[in-house]
């Protein structure tokens, strides 16, 4: 099947219309953004797929870092489409062997997530690949993460940008100029 990446606005309302809000979920007063309607219709599953390629492709990226758990949904068919390797970034404690990590801030307590040490080198141009930026913490961590490992940041990539959350402004520091691609920003 030849899919078609339809022009922005086309891409926006295909995508859009196929993300469910589910009040009060998982706690009251949470509007929770459901892109699962979203990837179980093939035509909107692969033009995201083709935009966040296309993404992936124009800034050079060699490898795509995906967060878990829904970017790693995400990233992988990307990263197979545009020829870049596949990167997990599990919670702390998920992978075997040597890992490298990075603590952040949750609004109670804090969190890590983990890659591979070997997964990355100097050589590597990453983008980050994730459905949602809310507050942008595990998007920071994984930006600096990113960095500690010695690779080059090409930018960080979403479905979807809670812009009252103001993620973007705690990620910007962390792309250093890299461009943040928000394919809706709500």
């Amino acid at each position: 099947m030849t899919s078609v990446t339809p022009d922005a606005a086309g891409l926006r309302e295909l995508l859009l219309d196929r993300i469910r809000d589910v009040p009060d979920y998982p706690e009251p007063g949470v509007v929770f953004k459901d892109i699962t309607p979203l990837l179980a219709d093939p035509v909107a599953f692969g033009a995201l797929t083709d935009a966040l390629a296309e993404i992936a492709l124009t800034s050079g990226a060699t490898k795509v870092v995906a967060l878990e758990a829904r970017g790693f949904i995400l990233a992988a068919p990307v990263a197979v489409r545009a020829g870049t390797g596949f990167i997990p970034a599990r919670k702390a404690g998920k992978l075997p062997g040597a890992t490298l990590g990075q603590r952040y801030e949750l609004e109670y307590g804090t969190a890590e997530i983990e890659i591979h040490a070997e997964d990355l080198s100097t050589h590597d141009r990453v983008l980050v690949i994730d459905d949602v930026l809310a507050t942008g913490g595990t998007a920071e961590a994984a930006l600096r993460l990113i960095r500690r490992a010695g690779a080059q940041v090409a930018g960080l990539a979403v479905l979807l940008e809670l812009s009252f959350l103001a993620g973007r402004d705690r990620v910007l520091s962390e792309l250093d100029g890299a461009p943040l691609h928000s394919l809706i920003t709500l």
